[in-house]
C-alpha cells in the first residue's frame, strides 16, 4: 500500500495486484480472461480498502476450549457500481462479503463534452448507516466518480469510499477537489489523458473489454 502526497489517496500495490493488472492491461487478453482477472483485483482490493472495519469481542468455543475473540461488529456494506463495467468488480467483492447489497448507478460519458449523464440509480434503504463503496474500473476526467457520489450523498450516503483499478492524475484531482472526505483506492496511477479522455497507457475501454462489445 501506498499514499500518493494524500492521505485520502491510496495505491493498493501488492504484487499480485500489478502482475494482474499487468494482464489486464495487455491488449492480447481476451475477453473471459479479461472479466476473470478484473474480479480477482476487486477481491484483492477489498482487502485494504475494508482494514478499518470495526470489530467486537465475542466468545466462541472450539473443539478444545472455549476463548474470547473477535468478529466483524456488523457494520452494513453497500457496493455500487457504475454502470455498466463497474458491474466487473462487483463479484469479486461479493465472494469475500457476501452480505453487502449492492446498488446501482447508470452513467454514460457524453462523447462530445465528456462529462457524465445520469440514466438510472437504485439503492438498497439506509444508505446513511452503511459503507458505501463505489466502484469503477477507470477513474478517467473524474466526471463519472464525482456525479455518482454526489447522488449518493443525495439520498443520504455519508460513509464512502471510491475504488478503482487505473486512475489519471486530472481524474485524481477532480474527485478530490469535488469530494475531499471520500478516500480513493487504486492500483495504478497513470500518466495523462489524451484528447479523448482516455487514460493512458491505460487498458483501453473497461466496459467494452469486460462484456465483448465495441
Amino acid at each position: 500500500m501506498r499514499i500518493i502526497d494524500d492521505p485520502k489517496v491510496i495505491v493498493i500495490d501488492h504484487p499480485l495486484i500489478v502482475h494482474k493488472l499487468t494482464q489486464i492491461r495487455n491488449k492480447n487478453t481476451g475477453t473471459n480472461e479479461f472479466r476473470r482477472i478484473v474480479n480477482e483485483i476487486g477481491g484483492l482490493m477489498v482487502y485494504e480498502i475494508t482494514r478499518d472495519l470495526e470489530l467486537e469481542d465475542v466468545e466462541i468455543e472450539t473443539p478444545l476450549a472455549k476463548m474470547k475473540t473477535k468478529q466483524l461488529a456488523g457494520e452494513k456494506l453497500c457496493v455500487c457500481p457504475i454502470l455498466r463495467a463497474g458491474l466487473g468488480m462487483v463479484e469479486g467483492i461479493l465472494q469475500l462479503i457476501p452480505s453487502a447489497r449492492v446498488g446501482h448507478i447508470g452513467l454514460y460519458r457524453n462523447e462530445e463534452t465528456l462529462e457524465p449523464v445520469e440514466y438510472f440509480a437504485k439503492f438498497p434503504n439506509k444508505l446513511e448507516d452503511r459503507l458505501i463503496i463505489v466502484v469503477d474500473p477507470m477513474l478517467a476526467t473524474g466526471g463519472s466518480a464525482v456525479s455518482a457520489i454526489s447522488l449518493i450523498k443525495k439520498r443520504g450516503g455519508k460513509n464512502i469510499k471510491f475504488v478503482c483499478l487505473v486512475a489519471a492524475p486530472e481524474g485524481v484531482k477532480r474527485l478530490r477537489e469535488a469530494h475531499p472526505d471520500v478516500p480513493i483506492y487504486i492500483a495504478a496511477l497513470d500518466d495523462h489523458l489524451n484528447d479523448k479522455g482516455y487514460i493512458v497507457p491505460g487498458l483501453g475501454d473497461a466496459g467494452d473489454r469486460i462484456f465483448g462489445t465495441k
